[in-house]
C-alpha cells in the first residue's frame, strides 16, 4: 500500500519532503499547521492509520497508509469541533487543527476500550504533546470528554433500540 491523503493516492515524493510539505505545499491543505518544525507543539498533527503523528518529522517518502488531515475530519468530527467552540478549547485557533485532529483519535480510541477510572488524567496525559499558548487546556480537555460521553451515551441509546 502506498501512500494517501484523505482517500486520494499520492504519487512519488521527494527523499527530503516531510508530510508537513506535502500536505499544504503539494496538496494545498492549508489545516495542518506549521510552527516549532521540530515536532514539539503538535500543531502539525494529522492522523496515519488513525495514529497521530507530528507531521513535520515525518518523511513522506516513508509513510505508508492512509494520512488524515483536519480537512478530512469536517463532517465526521463536527460534534468535536462544536464542542470545541460550546467550551472555549480555542482561543487564537493557530494550535486548533492540530489539537482537533489528536482529539479525534483520543475520542475514537476511548470508544473501543473500557473507560479509564480518571478519564481527564487519561485524556490530559494524551493530549499532552499538543500545546496551546491560550487556553489553559480546560476547554480542550472538556471538549473532548464532552464528546466522548455524547457519542458512548448516543451509542448505548442505539444498541437499546
Amino acid at each position: 500500500m502506498g501512500l494517501r491523503v484523505n482517500g486520494n493516492e499520492v504519487g512519488a515524493v521527494g527523499a527530503d519532503v516531510t508530510l508537513l510539505e506535502l500536505i499544504r505545499e503539494t496538496l494545498g491543505l492549508k489545516g495542518t499547521k506549521a510552527a516549532c518544525e521540530r515536532g514539539e507543539c503538535g500543531s502539525c498533527t494529522v492522523l496515519v492509520d488513525g495514529r497521530p503523528v507530528a507531521a513535520c518529522i515525518q518523511l513522506a517518502c516513508l509513510t505508508q497508509g492512509e494520512v488524515t488531515t483536519v480537512e478530512a475530519l469536517a463532517e465526521s468530527d463536527r460534534d468535536l469541533r462544536e464542542a470545541f467552540a460550546e467550551f472555549g478549547g480555542f482561543q487564537c485557533g493557530f494550535c486548533t487543527s492540530g489539537q482537533i485532529v489528536h482529539a479525534a483519535s483520543l475520542v475514537r480510541e476511548l470508544q473501543s476500550q473500557p473507560e479509564p477510572a480518571d478519564l481527564e488524567a487519561f485524556v490530559r496525559h494524551r493530549m499532552s504533546g499538543n500545546l496551546c499558548r491560550c487556553t489553559g487546556y480546560v476547554g480542550i480537555v472538556d471538549a473532548i470528554i464532552a464528546t466522548y460521553r455524547r457519542r458512548t451515551e448516543a451509542a448505548n441509546a442505539g444498541a437499546a433500540a
